[in-house]
């Protein structure tokens, strides 16, 4: 009786654990799903987060492809610019060949003239001394009627016999050196003008045209490799977008079932701790009738019944807690999974962000550029205004100095008339050099914009 009562007290002392105790020893469990509650709300608040972020980049590329359009636009202005300006020049040397043609035409008429005064001096010579006379020139048609008026003579003439009046207007056999020096240099002269203006004419026309026509082919091509060009970047981003979106699915759905694992894990949990009670209540009623048992002289089955109810109790917490274990596995590789993901929308993030940066810094290249084309587009024009401005009143200054002459003459008419004729000849030479310069300026300049473009 005494082992029975030593049993008894024993029992006594060492009481199995109420449920609250066994809810205590699970207490890393609560703490456990109080955490995941959090991880659950910032879940939630990351994936509003992700949303707005989508928003903003969606119309971040809608601004990038309004940009790629306007930026286009400015080329093809461009291209027009640069086509307008070939035309110009191709102006500017069909205007210096006019004035070339003025300058030779100038020429033919000091030898005219020359010939012309010959004719005068020698029918002067072949005709009476007459008292000198001064021959002007109007630049222009007069108004009214010029209407000659003699003077009263004071002297009385005597009548001309016919000898007089007919004989001495015979013309005298003029020089053949003098005729054949005025064709040598009408000719020398004419020959030297025609060659120059044929050729710099030609040249410059055929110049002009084949770099227009290399230039027009050059943007051409150009055109056609930066459409190509826009065209892959923008499959690219394309791919790019519908690889953020799918990864972006991706992710949600990771998370929905993350979420739906973690709610199954609480029914279970839920259903553990059910079972637990359920199993705490069988321990109870099979204690008080081992109890009993044991007052009434059969001590050892009970307790053996009692022994396998604590282990097969303590099995069921190592489940438990190996399940416990397993979903906290699944939650960290999920939260590694997400920190990739996270990384990978960073990463496109930045990308995308030093895109944007390299086009708004090319557009503004461009628009500098543009704005200096049309610059120096506005100077050459004015630089060509001036040219023939400055072309026309040397033409007015030659023209002047022609009537000078005819105005004032000499003795030595006919040497200055040659002179003359040899600077004119000297002075269309020079301006074939400038021309020569100046297409080779064009060039320079040609090439400068191509470099910028």
């Amino acid at each position: 009786m005494a082992s029975f009562e030593d049993v008894e007290v024993e029992k006594d002392s060492s009481p199995l654990p109420t449920i609250n105790q066994r809810l205590g020893h699970l207490r890393p469990s609560k703490e456990l799903l109080e955490y995941y509650r959090k991880k659950i709300a910032e879940y939630d608040g990351e994936h509003e987060q992700m949303v707005h972020k989508l928003e903003r980049y969606k119309c971040t590329y809608e601004e990038q492809h309004k940009s790629q359009w306007e930026l286009r636009q400015r080329e093809e202005e461009i291209s027009e610019l640069q086509k307008a300006l070939s035309d110009m020049q191709v102006y500017l040397f069909q205007e210096r060949e006019h004035v070339l043609r003025l300058y030779a035409e100038n020429d033919r008429l000091k030898i005219r003239e020359l010939e012309d005064r010959k004719k005068i001096q020698h029918l002067l010579s072949l005709s009476k001394a007459t008292e000198p006379e001064i021959t002007y020139f109007h630049k222009q048609p007069p108004a009214k009627a010029v209407i000659k008026q003699n003077k009263l003579e004071t002297w009385t003439k005597r009548p001309a016999t016919e000898q007089e009046i007919y004989g001495n207007l015979r013309p005298a056999p003029r020089s053949p050196s003098q005729d054949r020096q005025t064709l040598l240099l009408q000719i020398e002269s004419l020959q030297a003008q025609l060659e120059e203006q044929t050729k710099t004419a030609k040249e410059q026309t055929d110049a002009l045209l084949e770099d227009r026509r290399v230039r027009m082919e050059e943007q051409h091509a150009q055109r056609e490799r930066d459409a190509d060009k826009i065209k892959t970047l923008q499959d690219k981003l394309h791919n790019t977008q519908s690889l953020l979106y799918e990864s972006t699915k991706d992710f949600l759905e990771l998370k929905y079932e993350l979420r739906a694992k973690e709610r199954h894990w609480m029914v279970d949990r839920d259903r553990l701790i059910q079972e637990i009670e359920h199993l705490r209540e069988e321990l109870d009623i099979s204690g008080v009738s081992s109890i009993l048992e044991v007052s009434g002289g059969e001590p050892m089955e009970p307790r053996q019944a009692q022994m396998h109810a604590v282990h097969s109790l303590k099995d069921q917490l190592e489940q438990s807690q190996k399940l416990a274990e397993m979903y906290r596995e699944q939650c960290i590789g999920l939260e590694e999974e997400l920190s990739r993901i996270r990384e990978k929308t960073d990463v496109s993030k930045e990308i995308f962000k030093e895109r944007s940066e390299k086009m708004g810094k090319r557009l503004t290249l461009l628009n500098q550029r543009y704005e200096a084309l049309e610059k120096r587009r506005a100077l050459e024009v004015e630089g060509f205004k001036n040219d023939i401005k400055q072309l026309r009143n040397k033409l007015k200054d030659v023209e002047k100095q022609l009537f000078k002459v005819t105005v004032n003459i000499g003795d030595n008419y006919d040497e200055e008339v040659l002179r003359n004729v040899r600077r004119t000849a000297g002075r269309s030479k020079h301006l074939v050099g400038e021309l020569h310069n100046l297409k080779a300026k064009i060039y320079s300049i040609e090439n400068d914009i191509r470099h910028m473009a």
